[in-house]
């Protein structure tokens, strides 16, 4: 059908208009959409190719000006590993910061914070305020260097710095462990905690039945069907917790009944209904004198301040600063200004955990002494289902008793989805990197359906995995869940943060170095980890058997010392090899970030393996990950003919779920200027110090 001058002119104009806005929609897409890549699956919901169909068939197509594609195509992978999506790498400074913080907050921050909290007093706290600092490290040092280097995911960043693939595969199979010790067992664990409080029901039925809903539809194919992003949903928990700080405050008499009441918060039965077999102290059920100081005796406190400053930044370093999950986050700023805005931002809001989590924990012990504060064993076991202790409950138990009908509700359906989606992306995840990064190397001649076979067994194994593995996270650290986060961390994560730190910063740490630094470390590590897996933590009435000598260091010194060893073996290993060239190193350390040189990257020949082999898979009707893509063909422009700012933003919202793999294609990603803008700089640099004075000034004051 013809098109009249008057209705060209005024499809220009539409086209003019729809163009502006198609820019801001992507960045708002994006962020709402695919703020966390690790949880995509696909990030774009199955509404959405239904919406690009019937959008293409009613968009006015402009008169023929240049060639364009058939068929443009709307995708729904459900799993990715190696090509993320980056929002366009346009996102400005304050989705950065909102996602910073929402991928690190989560239920098990609720539960283990608000237990400790409840258990200890607010020293647990120092957790969160130590991140203030060390997020700084990652906007101000890390992430320049991850920006000209080129890369989106850290173990592409180590191949570039180091070459090899060694090192790729063991932080594959440490990852796993990770995943399977400490991300799927504490998520489960605290989901079924707010179940068991919520409905009565026995933790193992809790457990089993969260996992079994999450694997059906993980097992599935059902991860593009989450809607929700993590963004989303964690400041709705906000807000709900916003609203049960203030009435526990209310309930306990203010701020002042706190302080006030909290040291006589002693449960009512404390004597031991067997004394022939055990004797309970009063150390074990009193309040500890320290409870209100951030920095505690450096022998005897439960968290040491030489500990908690220096050995927590290790633990720290490690995860804010080489962990995919949040470096993804700044990877997508639009401006190495915006990123550094962003982490000032996740800086200011993890300030609130000390008020929404620990102080409520506290206050639950207060309200509920013979419940939270139990002591006697058989008491526990009636009220939580492990003789340790009930900590962990004085969250959710606030949940379930002070909020309204309405509001309670909404906090626990919101907590359990969001709880869901990180398990269910945990479960694709962790099958993608057992598939591809571990079983194809075993079997790199597997075909498509074999892979797609075995990472759905090993999702199933998971699962049994994990429910073996409750009965430890219930009892370890006296029944603390963020002490037992923060110990296995401490025993394995050093040698990855001191790999990170000085392939950053010394450019004459190579591959050999690095890899018997991390061999090394991990040996250390699960010299003091096996051990006190085998004794157990112990409790306050029946501590562990475990010798001294090795489970009587503090899990944080356990990482000072862990860190050093790892350094030295790095370094002494490094320095008896030959060095790495430095036109291998161009954008790669911190000395050569601004280097216009031209770089030869040590893994071309390896890239050039994997593409061949994702091209084969491709051509068979597979994914990379081993999941079979459902590709939705829409109608596009018809040939020869243009697309205006409609039609454009159209062709964005069919390509979507395609962009992760347009990213990694050549010629497309231009390399990021990490130049900034002087005034902008400045203002950064000043609300940067602005934030680490508020900082100092929270830590004197409760230290």
């Amino acid at each position: 059908m013809a098109i009249s001058t008057e209705d060209s002119s005024l499809t220009h104009q539409i086209s003019g208009w729809g163009h502006q806005c198609c820019q801001k929609l992507r960045v708002w897409c994006s962020a709402l959409f695919c703020v966390d890549n690790s949880r995509l699956g696909g990030c774009v919901p199955p509404v959405l190719p239904r919406l690009c169909r019937s959008l293409t068939q009613q968009t006015v197509r402009e008169p023929p000006m240049t060639t364009g594609s058939d068929k443009s195509m709307c995708r729904t992978n459900r799993s990715t590993i190696g090509g993320y999506f980056l929002a366009g790498r346009n996102m400005v400074w304050w989705p950065v910061g909102a996602s910073l913080f929402a991928s690190n907050i989560g239920s098990g921050h609720f539960v283990g914070l608000a237990g400790t909290g409840a258990a200890n007093g607010l020293a647990v706290a120092g957790f969160e305020w130590n991140a203030l600092f060390v997020v700084l490290l990652l906007g101000w040092l890390f992430v320049p260097v991850y920006l000209t280097a080129g890369v989106i995911t850290m173990p592409q960043y180590l191949k570039k710095r180091f070459g090899g693939r060694r090192i790729r595969i063991y932080l594959s199979v440490l990852s796993l462990f990770l995943y399977i010790f400490t991300k799927i067992s504490v998520d489960m664990f605290s989901g079924a905690v707010f179940i068991q409080q919520a409905l009565g029901w026995d933790i193992y039925v809790a457990v089993i039945a969260l996992l079994v809903i999450t694997t059906i539809y993980t097992v599935t194919g059902g991860l593009a069907a989450l809607m929700y992003t993590d963004t989303v949903q964690t400041f709705v928990i906000i807000g709900g917790a916003f609203v049960l700080m203030g009435f526990a405050f209310h309930e306990v008499g203010g701020y002042q009944g706190l302080f006030d009441k909290y040291l006589k918060a002693l449960p009512s039965n404390t004597l031991s209904p067997a004394p022939a077999l055990y004797n309970i102290s009063a150390t074990c059920y009193q309040p500890r004198p320290d409870a209100f100081h951030l920095l505690r005796d450096p022998l005897t406190g439960d968290l040491p301040w030489p500990a908690l400053i220096f050995g927590l930044t290790i633990i720290s370093t490690w995860y804010w600063c080489s962990d995919q999950v949040i470096v993804q986050r700044c990877l997508a700023g639009k401006s190495l200004t915006h990123v550094k805005a962003g982490c000032i931002l996740c800086g200011y809001l993890k300030l609130l955990p000390m008020f929404l989590m620990v102080m409520p924990g506290m206050i639950s012990r207060i309200l509920y002494p013979d419940e939270v504060a139990c002591v006697v064993p058989e008491d526990c076991k009636r009220v939580c289902g492990t003789e340790v202790g009930c900590s962990n409950i004085a969250y959710p138990k606030l949940v379930v008793t002070l909020m309204p009908a309405g509001l309670r509700g909404l906090m626990l359906a919101v907590m359990l989805a969001a709880l869901m989606s990180s398990l269910a992306s945990i479960f694709n995840s962790s099958s993608t990197l057992f598939t591809m990064d571990i079983y194809n190397r075993l079997r790199p001649r597997a075909r498509s359906k074999e892979l797609l076979i075995v990472g759905r067994v090993w999702i199933l194994c998971m699962v049994a995995i994990s429910i073996a593995w409750i009965p430890v996270v219930q009892a370890a650290q006296s029944g603390q869940l963020f002490d037992y986060i923060q110990s296995i961390a401490s025993y394995l994560a050093p040698p990855i943060a001191a790999v990170f730190f000085l392939a950053l910063f010394i450019k004459r740490v190579n591959e050999p170095g690095a890899f018997w630094g991390l061999i090394g470390g991990l040996l250390m590590g699960l010299a003091r980890l096996l051990p006190e897996l085998a004794y157990g933590t112990g409790s306050c009435i029946f501590p562990s058997a475990c010798p001294r000598l090795i489970c009587g260091v503090h899990y944080l010194y356990f990482a000072i010392i862990l860190f050093l060893a790892s350094v030295v073996l790095v370094v002494g290993v490094s320095l008896c090899t030959p060095p790495i060239p430095d036109k291998h190193l161009h954008r790669l350390v911190f000395s050569l970030r601004h280097s216009k040189e031209k770089r030869v990257d040590l893994d071309t020949e390896e890239e050039e393996e994997e593409r061949r082999r994702q091209e084969t898979r491709q051509q068979q009707g597979v994914a990379a990950n081993g999941a079979v893509e459902h590709v939705l063909e829409v109608e596009g422009p018809l040939a020869g003919q243009p697309q205006g700012g409609v039609g454009r933003c159209m062709a964005w919202l069919r390509s979507l779920g395609g962009a992760a793999q347009r990213a990694a294609e050549p010629g497309v990603e231009r390399l990021p200027d990490i130049m900034e803008h002087p005034t902008w700089s400045q203002v950064v640099n000043l609300n940067a110090i602005a934030m680490m004075a508020l900082a100092l000034f929270l830590w004197g004051y409760y230290a």
